[in-house]
């Protein structure tokens, strides 16, 4: 993508009403390491981060290293992540990423994009929520909140989240990345939801070609 400068002056206007709506937009994943981070976003798979955040408690006090998920049985993990669904999945993941951790990368998530998304269950989305929540680093985390408001807003033309991601990084300096994702998320979560989006209340309605309504947009709710 070679955005315009019409594109990317509307898309900074964006990015600011957005941060102005979430001041304190962040990964809503609880965490207080890399690897729990890791595997919390593993576990977020078609799961709500409130469900996740139900389950890793007892997770991260059961599990404190790369070498015990390696070790866990198949069966006994699937029964302590088993409220997340798709748990036979989400154990293999975790287990495979556990053993290669404590194999090669001495029990360390590596703060490498390139390297991360060679591991068992990190795929983009998963290792630019590392590099920004766990790294501080920029990165875009395109998920199902992301992937459709960049849509609607016309951010891009299309579906592929590697493709809406370039498109995103083509649009927006390496600085605004980490803010823009956490953003996005929450807009996502909180007002342009996918079955009805809330656009009268939309801190950007007036720059979306998809709204709604023409309303103006009201003041936040407290």
């Amino acid at each position: 993508m070679n955005p315009t400068p019409e594109l990317k002056k509307r898309a900074a206007r964006i990015l600011r009403g957005l941060k102005k709506r979430y001041p304190d937009a962040r990964c809503e994943l609880n965490f207080e390491t890399s690897l729990q981070l890791a595997v919390a976003a593993i576990l977020s798979a078609q799961c709500t981060d409130k469900r996740v955040n139900q389950v890793t408690p007892t997770l991260f006090r059961k599990y404190h290293s790369a070498r015990d998920y390696a070790q866990v049985s198949q069966g006994e993990l699937e029964k302590d992540i088993h409220s997340t669904g798709f748990f036979r999945n989400k154990a293999n993941h975790i287990r495979a990423l556990g053993k290669v951790l404590d194999e090669k990368f001495q029990g360390q998530l590596p703060e490498v994009f390139d390297t991360l998304v060679t591991l068992p269950g990190i795929g983009r989305k998963t290792a630019n929520v590392l590099m920004i929540a766990a790294f501080n680093q920029p990165g875009i985390t395109v998920d199902t909140h992301c992937k459709r408001l960049a849509g609607r807003l016309g951010l891009t033309q299309h579906s592929d989240p590697t493709r809406i991601e370039m498109d995103l990084r083509a649009i927006y300096p390496p600085r605004d990345w980490i803010q823009l994702s956490h953003c996005m998320v929450f807009h996502g979560r909180y007002c342009c939801h996918a079955r009805k989006p809330d656009c009268p209340d939309c801190p950007v309605a007036s720059l979306c070609p998809s709204r709604t309504s023409v309303k103006t947009p009201l003041p936040r709710r407290s």
